[in-house]
């Protein structure tokens, strides 16, 4: 029999429907390449045995009944960051510690109506605070992904390094993610895999843990185009319990694959050609130009003049609503609980013991921001920066724009540990600048993998759409899969 973790979602789904094999024997192929890889790649930070194969074997039930649903047996990872009932849900987090909700986030409810199958919580980075995945309690995740000639361990990106590395490393179909400032794409750019961030209020918040209300953004990653059009429309809905989401109908992103871009005018801003770029990021950018060309897609430079305040703006929203919604952690009602001398005492320790390091200066950061004094001079410039940079996108689709093109990260994925990353947490926030703005105007943007670098890395173009135009971005990904082709780690683990 074929290997069955190597199929995609869309052949998986019809492989199913037509027997060649069981929504059981699928899931077995998954949780033995789980306990296989997994200690090498550290993805997953709890497996679900158990119920992976209870939740099999009803699908298997309803596939003989003809009353399979869109995604009946196929088997995911879930970031640690959407609350899933009476399974470990900890934000990858020590402060949470022992927390199993008895709820269901609105997402992963979505997709077991639809019949997926959950292998277990992804690891990632605390709180969903970091770019390499190596702020989780529980260790950092190792990329699948090695440079020619070289055993060194590379990072997946973050925060969604665990469900990136476990796509990319075959230990999952597809996987849930979560993108606040480029948490999706960047390490979808990293691992050679698909990731969107879909417009925001296109998916429920409710029972997401959250790190920053006005940004954060869930959405799929996946090893196809097609595959993440297939999650995205289970995971998508209007949900009452989030009053962010918005009630509009869900299209079938699936059917845009395919359709001709002959005509769409595609912006390409000046402003994100900095100083120093990578000579091989403006080379990957530029065969990105030619490929759309080629298809029929119309080129036009297009400016986005507020661009470079992005990224400074972003770390004074991001912190100041992080530090506003991890208050609730105090260790009184759950999670970790570290005893004190008294209440306050008891509650500096907990937090103390049971948040990371760069949790802990981002809540600084942010609480600062907003303290008496200094909230007009940060919090509110940077909340109108923000409308400026929406502003700047609106300009641009009203001149008749359809999408945007630009690279997903300024390099290829880098070393687990690299110095200078660690010495100056400033660098590692410029892995985010090509994504952050698309947080900071709320809109869609997808991470194609659409070549490899000189060492052998995958490298990513993203695309950014209008409001709720995701068709057109999964559109004008497949021109770009299509001519890219697809790219596969070299197993070693």
């Amino acid at each position: 029999m074929t290997d069955l973790t190597k199929l995609s979602i869309a052949d998986a789904r019809q492989g199913l429907l037509n027997k060649d094999f069981s929504a059981c024997e699928l899931t077995d192929a998954y949780l033995s390449a789980v306990q296989e890889g997994n200690e090498a790649l550290n993805a997953y930070i709890a497996v679900t045995e158990d119920e992976a194969r209870h939740m099999a074997a009803a699908s298997d039930e309803k596939i003989a009944k003809g009353e399979a649903g869109a995604l009946e047996g196929i088997p995911l990872g879930i970031k640690d960051l959407f609350c899933t009932k009476g399974a470990h849900s900890q934000a990858a987090s020590h402060i949470l510690d022992g927390f199993k909700p008895d709820y269901e986030s609105t997402i992963t409810q979505n997709l077991w109506n639809d019949g997926a199958v959950m292998l277990g919580k992804l690891n990632m980075d605390e709180f969903a605070m970091g770019s390499s995945n190596e702020t989780s309690y529980f260790g950092p995740v190792t990329n699948p992904w090695k440079k020619k000639g070289s055993d060194e361990a590379l990072v997946p990106g973050g925060s969604s390094g665990g469900s990136a590395a476990a796509v990319a490393g075959f230990l999952c179909a597809g996987a849930t993610a979560t993108d606040t400032g480029g948490s999706i794409r960047q390490p979808a750019a990293f691992t050679g895999t698909v990731g969107i961030k879909p417009t925001y209020g296109r998916c429920s918040r409710w029972g997401v843990v959250a790190f920053a209300s006005s940004l954060d953004q869930a959405g799929p990653i996946a090893r196809t185009n097609r595959d993440a059009a297939i999650l995205l429309k289970s995971m998508a809905s209007v949900d009452y319990k989030d009053t962010t989401s918005v009630d509009m109908s869900v299209p079938d992103y699936e059917a845009a694959i395919g359709q001709s871009v002959k005509g769409l005018k595609i912006g390409i801003p000046k402003e994100y050609r900095p100083d120093g770029l990578d000579s091989e990021i403006e080379t990957l950018w530029q065969k990105g130009i030619d490929w759309l060309k080629e298809a029929g897609a119309e080129i036009v430079e297009i400016s986005l003049p507020h661009t470079k305040y992005a990224l400074p703006a972003y770390y004074i929203v991001a912190p100041a609503e992080a530090s506003s919604n991890l208050a609730r952690y105090d260790g009184v009602k759950y999670g970790l609980r570290v005893a004190g001398d008294d209440i306050t005492d008891m509650y500096e320790k907990t937090r103390a013991k049971g948040f990371g390091h760069e949790v802990q200066r981002r809540i600084m950061i942010g609480t600062y921001v907003l303290s008496a004094g200094y909230y007009d001079a940060y919090y509110l410039r940077a909340q109108k920066v923000r409308t400026l940079i929406k502003n700047d996108f609106e300009k641009v689709y009203d001149s008749g724009v359809d999408a945007i093109l630009t690279p997903a990260t300024p390099s290829a994925a880098f070393a687990i540990g690299d110095k200078d990353m660690a010495a100056d947490p400033v660098k590692m926030y410029l892995n985010d600048i090509f994504t952050v703005t698309v947080n900071m105007a709320g809109l869609p943007g997808i991470s194609v993998p659409a070549g490899l670098s000189s060492a052998g890395l995958p490298l990513g173009l993203q695309l950014i759409g209008r409001p709720f135009d995701e068709e057109t971005l999964f559109q004008l990904g497949q021109v770009i899969e299509d001519a890219a082709g697809t790219f596969q780690a070299e197993k070693w683990w």
